[in-house]
């Protein structure tokens, strides 16, 4: 169940690996900020349930950098940790756990996030009519595989089945015997997948897959599978790419100082191809499907090799800033799963609220972010840290006297 230790060289000074942990924290931050920034876009009634008055094309390439690396991040990281995981609990450890953090969460969470989005849904429609419900309503969904909204929950799905097809994978390799030839490839791989070349290697199967998406809406990236149980093929090419890149880095740390070393031209080349895309789709969203020619291709490619260069400058960034553990960070590092598992029905909530008012947008999504995360913070701190779902969520209780 178990690799052999790492030599020397394969180790990278574990306290530098808070910085890996802050940037997963930052990864889902970040996503509360992406979604507070919605209701100001141009365009917002055709994709959100609220849309402000106040719009806010500044916020476009905002929107847009984030969404280009956030998720494909994210999904790297985890898979770094999760062969971690598996490594120090097994695989019958491994199961237990992840079924705790990933799988209770997603079961008991899913049906009240959703009734909390219901009720944001429900003022947004209120007070857009004047203070009275309309009397027509949107369709409901149906709650079948084709059509079921996890909405921002579907990272936790994805991730189930990441871990059913890794774990597969592994589990196939011990009982045929073909371990050795993997990890064999895996040592002449790597050093190329994580050097230079990587990013552009990395981005031609998700540019292939998001090429041949049928109707792809190009300005919103890689489609996510939040509104249905049978994810994409870009999303899973894109996702799965990214967790297994991380799983199969775990043996090979060591190649991560390369980007701690070279992570201002990685984010350098990444702003460059992110503003290329922008320059070939616009500054705001756009909701017709890409023309299928060669510069949806082209756009793609593009788009994939700025995302696999944000994952390697960021991580390296974080390395080399985050080389000691802090306080303040480790208690948002614990906190940000639980900021982004509740969050979104206080944004939806808080937009609904400030969308009528005639403030500027900066003071609206300065007061969506700050109540929303400081709502998020209290709940954090007097509900969940020191309980059982504290435990279930971050893996361990957190003792009374850790302070930040």
């Amino acid at each position: 169940m178990h690799t052999p230790p790492m030599d020397g060289k394969h180790i990278v000074n574990s306290e530098r690996l808070h910085g890996l942990d802050a940037l997963r924290a930052a990864a889902l931050l970040l996503g509360v900020l992406l979604h507070a920034t919605i209701s100001f876009l141009p365009g917002a009634k055709f994709f959100w349930i609220v849309s402000d008055h106040s719009k806010a094309e500044l916020l476009g390439p905002v929107f847009f950098v984030i969404h280009v690396f956030r998720m494909p991040l994210f999904f790297l990281l985890a898979g770094y940790f999760a062969h971690q995981a598996l490594q120090k609990k097994g695989l019958s450890g491994f199961i237990r756990d992840r079924a705790r953090r990933i799988a209770l969460p997603l079961l008991v969470g899913w049906p009240v996030i959703f009734s909390g989005i219901v009720a944001a849904v429900l003022l947004a429609a209120w007070l857009r009519n004047g203070g009275s419900m309309p009397k027509q309503s949107p369709p409901s969904p149906r709650f079948t595989a084709e059509d079921f909204p996890l909405a921002h929950l579907w990272f936790l799905y994805m991730l189930l089945l990441l871990y059913v097809a890794m774990l597969s994978l592994w589990c196939t390799g011990n009982l045929a015997g073909w371990s050795r030839l993997l990890h064999a490839a895996a040592r002449l791989a790597m050093p190329v997948l994580a050097g230079v070349a990587g990013p552009v290697i990395l981005a031609l199967p998700v540019a292939l897959a998001l090429f041949y998406t049928p109707y792809w809406i190009n300005w919103f990236g890689v489609p996510t599978p939040d509104q249905s149980l049978y994810p994409g093929l870009a999303a899973w090419v894109s996702f799965g790419l990214a967790f297994g890149f991380g799983w199969a880095l775990l043996p090979h740390t060591e190649l991560m100082l390369r980007w701690q070393k070279s992570w201002y031209w990685h984010l350098a080349i990444a702003f460059i191809l992110t503003s290329a895309c922008l320059a070939m789709t616009g500054l705001t969203p756009q909701l017709l499907p890409a023309v299928h020619d060669w510069k949806k291709f082209v756009y793609a490619a593009l788009y994939a090799c700025a995302a696999w260069n944000f994952c390697f400058g960021l991580t390296g960034l974080a390395l080399q800033c985050m080389d000691r553990a802090h306080p303040g960070v480790r208690y948002l590092a614990d906190a940000s799963y639980w900021i982004y598992l509740v969050h979104l029905p206080l944004v939806m909530t808080l937009q609904a609220l400030v969308s009528r008012t005639d403030w500027h947008w900066t003071g609206k999504l300065a007061a969506v972010l700050t109540a929303s995360l400081l709502l998020a913070l209290i709940s954090y701190h007097w509900m969940v840290r020191r309980t059982l779902i504290g435990s279930i969520l971050n893996g361990k209780r957190i003792s009374r006297t850790v302070k930040a």
